[in-house]
C-alpha cells in the first residue's frame, strides 16, 4: 500500500496531520487527484497533509480489500510522521464513509471530519446511489448479503472517536440524509458526533478551497487539531 503526501507537505517535525481519503463511490475512474487542492490548502496552513490512495473497483478493490487499504496506509502514515499529534481523519463522499468505517476501530487519531460522506449504505443503496455504486462496492444487495452491508456500514458501528460531518444542503449526489441518519444512529456513542449542514452548498464544494464552504472545513479540521 503506498502513502502519496500531497504537495506542498511539511516536514517530519511538524506537530499537525491531516490524512484525507478522497471520494468518487470507491471507483476506479476516481483517484486522489481531485482532492489534491485541498490537501495543498490545508499544507499552506501549516498542517502536514498525506493523501492516501486505494484500490478502487474495477483495480482488484472492493469491500473488504479497499478497506484494507485504508487500515494500512493509514497505519504507515503515521509511521512516516512519528513526532507528529493523533491525526485528523478527512474522507469526502466515499472517502467519508471509510473514514468513519476507521474510526469505528478506535485507531489513534483526534478525530474525523466527513464531507458530504456516502454514511448509510443501507440508505445509499435504496436511493440507487452513485448508479448502484454501493451494489458494486460490496458485491452484492442488502437482502443477499446481509452480514456484509452489517459489518461495512459505519451506521452500525459504536466509536470512541469525534466525529464532525460536513455536507451541503444542496448535495444531490450524495443527499444530506445520509449524514442524517448517520447522526441519528451514532448519538449514543462516546465518541460525539456533529453534523455541520451549510447551505447553497453541493457536494464538490466541500473539497474546493476557493468555495464559502473552505472556511468552515478548515475550522472544523483546526478544531480537532
Amino acid at each position: 500500500m503506498d502513502v502519496f503526501p500531497a504537495q506542498p507537505v511539511q516536514s517530519q517535525t511538524d506537530s499537525c496531520l491531516a490524512i484525507m481519503i478522497h471520494g468518487g463511490f470507491w471507483r476506479s475512474k476516481y483517484d486522489l487527484t481531485h482532492a489534491s487542492h485541498l490537501c495543498s490548502a490545508l499544507a499552506a496552513t501549516g498542517v502536514t497533509t498525506i493523501s492516501l490512495e486505494y484500490r478502487r473497483v474495477g483495480t482488484g478493490g472492493g469491500w473488504p480489500a479497499t478497506f484494507a487499504d485504508i487500515q494500512a496506509g493509514y497505519a504507515e502514515a503515521l509511521l512516516h510522521f512519528p513526532e507528529a499529534k493523533a491525526p485528523v481523519l478527512l474522507g469526502h463522499s466515499a472517502g467519508g464513509h471509510l473514514a468513519l468505517r476507521l474510526a469505528a476501530t478506535n485507531p489513534v487519531m483526534a478525530g474525523v471530519v466527513a464531507l458530504a460522506p456516502v454514511a448509510c449504505l443501507k440508505l445509499a443503496f435504496d436511493e440507487h446511489l452513485g448508479d448502484g455504486a454501493v451494489e458494486a462496492f460490496l458485491n452484492g444487495t442488502p437482502t443477499g448479503i446481509p452480514s456484509i452491508y452489517e459489518d461495512a456500514d459505519p451506521c452500525n458501528k459504536p466509536s470512541n472517536i469525534r466525529r464532525i460531518l460536513v455536507h451541503g444542503v444542496d448535495d444531490e449526489s450524495v443527499p444530506i440524509a445520509h449524514s442524517q441518519a448517520f447522526l441519528e444512529a451514532r448519538r449514543h456513542d462516546p465518541g460525539v458526533v456533529t453534523l455541520i449542514d451549510i447551505k447553497e452548498t453541493g457536494h464538490l464544494e466541500l473539497i474546493d478551497p476557493k468555495s464559502e464552504a473552505w472556511s468552515i472545513v478548515r475550522t472544523a479540521v483546526q478544531s480537532l487539531l
